[in-house]
């Protein structure tokens, strides 16, 4: 299998897991090379449903190196229960699993300061987990974080922990009116943390770097969507980190020219968690059948999800940007019911048409979206198993929709199960 960076083309939910599960079979290894906890990816094998925020979903594959790379945030408390968690359902962890060393970590403090801007902005809210997430790339930025090799020091993640509280609860009084924190409970939560997250630590560059040399593949596992990336998605209504192909060279130290494709993964239709604009969003009748349908809700923080049809604008710069060479598509079977379906093929901004995305935020709630309509297939796609077996209909949009992307769909998902899924 050639090394292959799998990315989501919307605004993240689209099935990535799923579609690293699939391919996990034929890589040797899966990285995982951006966001944190505030992400999550959900497979079904044998009827068991495992959703995972930071370990790669392809640890459901027995015998594979799973590696968490220096561009994740980790929250140790949510790793080690997401260990213990696998553990209990009798997959194997140890000897499987690998944590960059210069991964940084998150603390209860990025986690307060999460809540508190969110609370303090009001209608201006980004609609963030409230995981911390932010905060601690925030943190990266401004050179201060600390990383997993710092709490393997104790010296020195002393001095770094005793730094960072005396501004942050700067910020906490001053700013907030909100309680500081205290030192030795922290020091004392991620000693015990450093003890059992310690045999699990590598030098990601250099392991994966000589697998390749080896002749090895690597699967680059992205979090996320590229709508929500921090340089190219509806900015400031995305995450804080890079969720497009580029992120995968910069969050495991793997250089570009040793990445052979990248596959774009989409919904058959578009959903987005939280604030920020949506041109194709449905009325609230077909929003709540298809939410209700697709089981739209976030795999992270429960929340509803809003859902809208077919974005081919959004998608087609998501291949630009990514350099996506295949699409996946996911939850086709959640528009069976539908008697008639649309794709947004461009954006109408006054007398202007636009077959990109406006860079200014302010611009997206001005544009309506032009449609082209197409007869639904009303019939059970479930249990398909190959492209051929699809009814004409739902045949005839997916070649509609590469026409329009002009990138070849090579997967086609039709429910959440392991095996409802095949190769075109």
């Amino acid at each position: 299998m050639p090394n292959t960076v799998v990315v989501g083309a919307q605004w993240g939910d689209e099935g990535k897991g799923k579609v690293i599960d699939m391919l996990s079979e034929r890589a040797d290894i899966i990285v995982r090379f951006q966001g944190g906890n505030n992400a999550g990816h959900t497979v079904v094998v044998g009827g068991q449903e495992f959703v995972m925020h930071l370990i790669p979903s392809g640890i459901l594959h027995p015998g594979k190196l799973c590696i968490i790379g220096n561009g994740v945030v980790v929250d140790p408390k949510v790793l080690l229960e997401e260990i213990d968690s696998l553990k209990k359902r009798g997959v194997e962890i140890d000897g499987n699993l690998g944590l960059s060393d210069s991964a940084h970590l998150i603390f209860p403090y990025h986690r307060a300061l999460d809540k508190l801007r969110e609370a303090i902005v009001g209608p201006g809210k980004i609609g963030t987990t409230g995981r911390g997430i932010g905060p601690c790339y925030t943190d990266k930025a401004a050179r201060v974080g600390i990383r997993v090799a710092d709490l393997l020091e104790d010296e020195v993640f002393r001095r770094k922990l005793q730094m960072n509280l005396e501004e942050k609860n700067e910020l906490f009084v001053k700013l907030y009116q909100a309680p500081p924190f205290e030192f030795e409970s922290i020091y004392r939560e991620y000693c015990d943390y450093r003890e059992r997250i310690a045999k699990y630590v590598i030098q990601v560059p250099i392991v994966l770097n000589r697998a390749i040399t080896q002749g090895k593949s690597i699967l680059f596992e992205g979090a996320q969507g590229t709508w929500l990336d921090i340089d190219h998605g509806t900015y400031p209504y995305v995450t804080s980190s890079s969720a497009t192909a580029g992120g995968a060279c910069v969050g495991t130290g793997v250089g570009p020219t040793r990445i052979d494709q990248v596959i774009g993964v989409v919904k058959a239709y578009t959903t987005r968690v939280g604030e920020g604009p949506f041109p194709t969003e449905f009325p609230p009748p077909l929003m709540e059948q298809i939410r209700s349908k697709g089981k739209e809700f976030g795999a992270t923080t429960g929340r509803p999800r809003r859902c809208g049809w077919f974005d081919a604008v959004l998608v087609r710069h998501s291949i630009l940007l990514n350099g996506i060479t295949e699409i996946a598509v996911t939850k086709l079977d959640v528009l069976d019911d539908s008697p008639r379906v649309k794709i947004c093929t461009g954006y109408r901004l006054g007398e202007k048409f636009l077959e990109v995305p406006p860079a200014v935020i302010d611009r997206w709630s001005q544009i309506e979206p032009v449609y082209e309509e197409h007869p639904g297939w009303l019939m059970d796609t479930s249990q398909v198993s190959c492209f051929e077996d699809l009814p004409p209909a739902a045949r005839r949009y997916l070649k509609r929709l590469e026409e329009l992307l002009r990138v070849k769909i090579s997967i086609v998902s039709v429910g959440s199960k392991r095996e409802q899924a095949f190769h075109v």
